[in-house]
């Protein structure tokens, strides 16, 4: 069974990515802006809207967590991302930093059926 999750902007995505592969809980902003190569202040404005949409938490000049949804969507992102840079480096033979580069646009884009396709590939790949 597939689980929808609502689109957000890739950049909104990105930095639920971000916050997920930094653990999720007690994220410093300036942890996300490394991560991303953006600025702190782009940061704020960010976990601003993701506040807004009920996807993170954040005490004032505190740190930042994920809400239930917020993991959600989240891990949603991050499962597309590996599961096409794998498609991409261990079905296409792309080179793995290509890859990496590719996946992270592509995730955006990609619905929850043509991933699960992409799985099933990727299991009759391994059966092989």
């Amino acid at each position: 069974m597939t689980t929808i999750c609502p689109r957000f902007s890739e950049s909104l995505e990105d930095y639920l990515e971000a916050i997920e592969m930094l653990g999720g809980k007690n994220v410093r902003s300036v942890d996300i802006a490394n991560k991303l190569g953006v600025a702190k202040a782009s940061v704020n404005r960010a976990v601003n809207t993701l506040i807004a949409n009920g996807l993170v938490a954040k005490e004032p000049y505190g740190d930042i967590s994920l809400t239930p949804a917020g993991i959600v969507t989240s891990e949603n992102v991050l499962r597309k991302h590996l599961v096409i840079k794998r498609l991409l480096v261990e079905v296409l033979g792309v080179d793995e930093h290509v890859a990496e580069g590719e996946a992270c646009g592509i995730e955006h884009n990609i619905s929850d059926d043509t991933l699960a396709r992409f799985e099933k590939l990727l299991q009759e790949q391994t059966k092989k």
